[in-house]
């Protein structure tokens, strides 16, 4: 546990947010866009709590913020280490008045491929991890009449292949967020689901190495296919954060897209279909793992806390 650290000399902190002088918690907060929104957060004046699995990326990330906050290196997939970070969250900056399940792990390949437990950790990380969170930090946010974001992907609107469980896992984490929403608003809690699209993280790198997610890319609309960066994408979610926003598009556009979703299944599955037959099965084989260094240093950890020393290489 980081100790408590107050803004910067000299840090400018913005005086007129309404998330000024409150609570932030971010899983999944050592690196991409959780880092980003971290730094957004609190540069909006919120104390901020940074959830992850890597302490040294952990550390860095809360040492460029601008107002208190600590870090807690934790499994989201542990409901225990998840209950003892928000008792820490409570007793050392206060209550939490909002709470983002950003933590999320991929894996690319074909299904018959890749390794059971792989496939599984990126469920339990992406959907199980979201509903731990949000069950830690349900009694704060009541006391607080906070706000859950929950961080979502376009894979929700329409499957693609090679990316069975990282789709599955966002389908459900969407649908989670929609019924724990109407729960909850007795309570006074609000809850957003964050659809994100194209976004610079390392999750992504290598992406023109996953041939059905190349032409994926590639048949859509030219301002479809811009990869935005991870601060302009923590821009977007922090403007939903401050509104309660119940939906957060980033890019905004993607709003549009909502009324379309019936047609997206199908466009996958025939640019997909096209893709696989043009593609050796060889091709597909060895883009089979974990995507990004994130995944892999979850990966390992959960490994090796596991004792599974024959657990396959990401």
């Amino acid at each position: 546990m980081a100790p408590i650290s107050g803004p910067r000399p000299g840090a400018a902190v913005s005086r007129d947010s309404v998330l000024r002088g409150r609570v932030a918690v971010v899983t999944g907060a050592a690196r991409g866009i959780g880092e980003a929104l971290t730094r957004r957060l609190s540069g909006a004046g919120m104390h901020v709590a940074l959830l992850g699995r890597e302490a040294r990326t952990l550390h860095a990330a809360a040492a460029s913020l601008r107002t208190p906050n600590l870090c807690f290196e934790c499994d989201v997939t542990a409901p225990d280490a998840l209950d003892e970070a928000a008792r820490q969250v409570a007793d050392r900056l206060g209550d939490a008045s909002v709470v983002v399940a950003n933590a999320g792990v991929a894996v690319g390949g074909p299904f018959r491929l890749t390794d059971a437990g792989l496939w599984r950790r990126v469920i339990d990380v992406n959907l199980v991890g979201s509903a731990n969170t949000a069950r830690a930090f349900l009694p704060q946010l009541a006391r607080t009449r906070g706000y859950f974001l929950q961080i979502d992907s376009t894979a929700a609107f329409g499957a693609a292949p090679m990316m069975s469980a990282y789709c599955a896992s966002k389908a459900g984490a969407e649908s989670f967020a929609q019924a724990l929403r109407g729960e909850v608003e007795p309570d006074g809690i609000a809850v957003g689901i964050a659809y994100l699209h194209w976004t610079a993280t390392d999750m992504l790198t290598g992406l023109d190495e996953h041939p059905v997610l190349r032409a994926l890319r590639a048949h859509q609309p030219r301002f479809a296919r811009r990869v935005h960066t991870s601060e302009r994408v923590a821009d977007w979610l922090a403007a939903g954060v401050e509104r309660r926003a119940a939906h957060v598009y980033a890019p905004p556009w993607l709003r549009w897209c909502q009324p379309l979703r019936p047609l997206f299944p199908v466009l996958v599955a025939r640019v997909a279909r096209r893709e696989m037959r043009r593609v050796p099965a060889a091709g597909f084989a060895a883009g089979t793992g974990v995507m990004g260094a994130g995944g892999r240093a979850d990966w390992e950890a959960y490994t090796s806390s596991a004792g599974d020393r024959s657990a396959p290489p990401p």
